[in-house]
């Protein structure tokens, strides 16, 4: 049989590089989702709302066309069409062609927009990107220009400019797309998604008209829905709500003031509006400059935060808690319905489909303003406050009830507990964690940060034996892992066994090691120890890796800011941060930048705010590979597996020339 010679060198011209809107079209799933084309036409909206929200628009219109194309226009500013000082080519054409570039970055005083939530800048030019056809024209000046693009972002109809015509609008700007079905599972958008989004935009902006237009083949009418409130969120909140609330809605609104010397920029704030039911489904939105996130972030944690520290500080002024029961921020949240509208100046979201807010200072932001409102109507209605607060503490009992009931199901001969661990107060699994934690010196910065009613501390003593071929009656001969296995609760089995999670200790098993190489050679062996020998306990989703952060900036005052501790989590992250520095005017070089050298180096408050507090740091759950199961040992095998020398080697010679640099 002849064999077959690879091609398989490796050199300088190996190395691929991605220029203009490449990266999208390779990897869209980086960018957008790609299920269906929403979320690019959502950029395009967002662009229209962001006008809206800086004052300068009143009405956004949406037109799905028979010809499956859809047009988004507004009567803003019109984006600019001149040449850009420094690149030399229309402006117009640099915001839809090149990633990372729009008017969203200018934050400075006099800037194009203080806030909005195209922040990462590779919004419009992704919907270029994955369309087949994009027109854009922009009413602006007394003039009138127009550009298409085609192919994926080229510019197939160059601007083109007249002069507006009596009949013309002054200003704005209509943007119309063909979506290019390839990148998505369906082309079709969403109907109900999209009618929640336009309608959410009207509630968020009072005010502003918000028209979805649908044009059907062989209809001469099409289908025109309006959206115009008045009353913002309270109408939208008091006609979602399916059960009467107990007390009535608690609504408000504050932004920071030029004359505030507190850590808010001028004009950050939120508006709220929360309902408090005994039963029925719940709604929970939340926005931030508009955009929907829909898996929260720090503006819902901070309003947690100030709805939990204003009732509890009531009960405990009134004496109403019963002796033995102790409340937690769920057990004010559990039965919240709320519409939550935040404004934040440079918001730092999860992922470019920015579904989660991450920024640090926005849980103080809606914590600062939500709490002291709450806490006035709260003794302004004593009898509404106590009625509210008799919820409270029902649910709290319901809760410490059912973690109970968890606790006998145990019953006798529990093994003996690792003395090194430092355990929680709490049984409740549905808030317990423990972290396991790189060494003895940061284990004992974990146990001072840590909350005790909540979070156990195991330290680990240097790396864990690799398990991937260790028999499983074998595995309590080495220390460490006996004692996570005890500490968590659960016996090893194998992936098709039916382990007894009864004595589940921990609804979290975190990983808490170093953010250099050797933090992440322990978080590989851990991971093969759970994935070879508790399996289970990564397909129920308890098994998580926190991410501490690796430099820390020591920012000096600015402005109304005072000097303050930022922190970041990689190189991306400090450059971002220094930007955002600079932004608020801080010279070049008057800060001072550390890179933490392991968690050891950290001090108990450091540790809790970026790593430890619920709130605030950054955990990943563990899960599978996209093709499952089998892939993953498969991958974790040619890791790890000591006779796969020559299968990691081939790894490395295979993917070498997959390297890209983004310019």
């Amino acid at each position: 049989m002849p064999s077959i010679k690879q091609n398989n060198s490796y050199g300088e011209a190996s190395i691929r590089v991605l220029k203009g809107l490449e990266p999208v079209k390779q990897r869209p799933g980086m960018y957008t989702r790609t299920d269906n084309p929403l979320h690019i036409i959502q950029e395009v909206i967002d662009n229209a709302a962001d006008e809206a929200l800086a004052g300068h628009g009143s009405r956004i219109g949406v037109t799905l066309h028979a010809d499956g194309s859809i047009s988004v226009e507004d009567d803003g500013r019109g984006i600019p069409f001149g040449l850009h000082p420094e690149e030399q080519v229309p402006v117009i054409e640099i915001v839809y062609t090149r990633l990372h570039a729009g008017g969203k970055f200018d934050k400075g005083a006099g800037g194009a927009y203080s806030f909005s939530g195209g922040l990462h800048g590779v919004g419009v030019s992704v919907t270029n990107a994955l369309a087949k056809r994009l027109q854009v024209t922009v009413w602006r000046e007394g003039q009138v220009a127009a550009l298409c693009f085609g192919n994926g972002g080229d510019v197939i109809e160059p601007l083109v400019l007249r002069k507006a015509s009596a009949g013309d609008r002054k200003h704005g700007t209509t943007v119309r797309v063909w979506p290019d079905a390839k990148y998505f599972e369906s082309a079709d958008l969403p109907r109900a998604e999209l009618l929640h989004l336009l309608r959410s935009k009207a509630v968020l902006m009072p005010g502003v008209t918000v028209t979805l237009t649908v044009e059907k083949a062989g209809q001469k009418d099409p289908e025109v829905t309006t959206w115009k409130y008045a009353a913002g969120l309270r109408d939208y909140l008091q006609q979602s709500l399916v059960a009467d609330p107990l007390i009535p809605l608690f609504e408000g609104a504050q932004y920071a003031s030029a004359s505030e010397s507190e850590n808010f920029a001028e004009g950050e704030g939120a508006a709220w509006c929360v309902a408090f039911t005994d039963e029925g489904t719940l709604l929970r939105e939340s926005y931030v400059n508009l955009i929907p996130t829909v898996a929260g972030g720090t503006h819902e944690s901070g309003l947690k935060d100030g709805l939990f520290g204003a009732i509890k500080g009531f009960i405990d002024l009134h004496s109403l808690l019963p002796k033995g029961v102790k409340l937690m921020p769920e057990d004010v949240f559990s039965r919240a319905s709320f519409v939550l509208s935040a404004k934040v100046l440079d918001p730092q979201f999860q992922g470019q489909i920015k579904e989660r807010l991450n920024s640090r200072d926005a849980l103080r932001l809606v914590s600062a303003y939500v709490k002291p409102a709450l806490e006035l109507w709260l003794n302004q209605h004593v009898d509404l406050g106590k009625k509210l607060a008799e919820l409270v503490i029902r649910q709290a009992q319901t809760r410490q009830r059912a973690s109970q009931k968890v606790e006998k199901r145990k019953g006798s001969g529990v093994a003996v507990l690792p003395g090194k661990l430092t355990d929680c107060e709490s049984r409740d699994l549905l808030f317990n964690e423990v972290f396991l934690v790189e060494g003895d010196s940061a284990g004992g910065s974990a146990k001072m940060g840590r909350n005790k009613e909540t979070q156990a501390v195991l330290p680990l003593r240097g790396k864990v034996l690799n398990t991937w071929e260790v028999d499983r009656d074998r595995l309590f001969g080495n220390t460490e892992i006996h004692d996570i296995a005890v500490a968590v609760g659960v016996d090893p089995h194998g992936p098709n066994d039916e382990p007894d999670f009864s004595g589940l200790r921990y609804g979290k098993v975190c990983i808490l090691s170093d953010a250099d190489v050797d933090g992440s050679h322990i978080q590989v062996l851990l991971l093969t120890l759970f994935f070879r020998h508790f399996p289970k306990l990564v397909e129920r989703g308890h098994v998580y890796i926190a991410r501490p952060p690796l430099y820390r900036i020591d920012a000096p005052a600015r402005g109304k800011r005072p000097a303050a501790k930022l922190y970041a989590l990689d190189e991306g992250e400090l450059e971002a941060a220094l930007d955002k520095l600079r932004k608020e005017g801080a010279k070049e070089g008057s800060w001072s930048i550390s890179r933490f050298k392991g968690l050891g180096e950290m001090n108990a408050e450091q540790l809790w705010e970026t790593t430890l507090n619920p709130e605030t740091r950054r955990l990943l759950p563990v899960s599978w590979l996209d093709r499952g199961f089998d892939a993953t040992g498969t991958l974790l095998g040619k890791l790890m597996g000591k006779g796969e020398a020559q299968a990691r080697r081939d790894l490395m010679e295979l993917r070498g020339d997959e390297v890209e640099v983004d310019v």
